[in-house]
């Protein structure tokens, strides 16, 4: 799959943040998160929630792609591990497929510091909601109705 620019689909929460895709295929996604005091937790460092909001935005964007058009992803879990605290500089995300099948991926993210230290890494497990799979694929109304039987 070709490395295309995914800064025009960004989300607008991955603006708030300020994340920077700097590539972007079905095949690997690498990002950048400038840190600024915004985002730190009360003890002067990067708020765990950065780093997942991270791994699970790259393996989104990556999970999107590999569907060339066919429909869309959607995460259903994220784990991710904070290994060192970061005060300052920029945060790297390298993300990867590990498995993707016809109803889900699961994507590997690794999260270094502007040195090339590891900082988090995390594994982001996201459903295919594809575009010729109908309404119940997408959690619509039949499923709902269904379960009620």
């Amino acid at each position: 799959m070709t490395e295309t620019n995914f800064q025009a689909g960004s989300s607008p929460f991955d603006k708030l943040l300020g994340m920077r895709v700097e590539a972007a295929s079905g095949d690997r996604v690498r990002a950048v998160l400038p840190v600024t005091p915004d985002l730190h937790q009360p003890y002067g460092i990067v708020h765990g929630g950065v780093y997942a909001a991270l791994v699970e935005s790259t393996a989104s964007i990556g999970a999107h792609l590999a569907l060339q058009g066919a429909g869309r992803a959607v995460g259903i879990s994220n784990h991710t591990e904070f290994l060192r605290a970061v005060r300052r500089g920029e945060l790297n995300a390298e993300a990867v497929p590990l498995a993707r099948g016809s109803s889900t991926q699961l994507w590997e993210v690794a999260v270094t510091d502007e040195r090339g230290r590891p900082v988090a890494h995390g594994r982001v497990r996201l459903m295919n909601l594809r575009r010729d799979a109908g309404p119940r694929a997408a959690g619509g109304p039949e499923e709902e109705s269904d379960a009620r039987r």
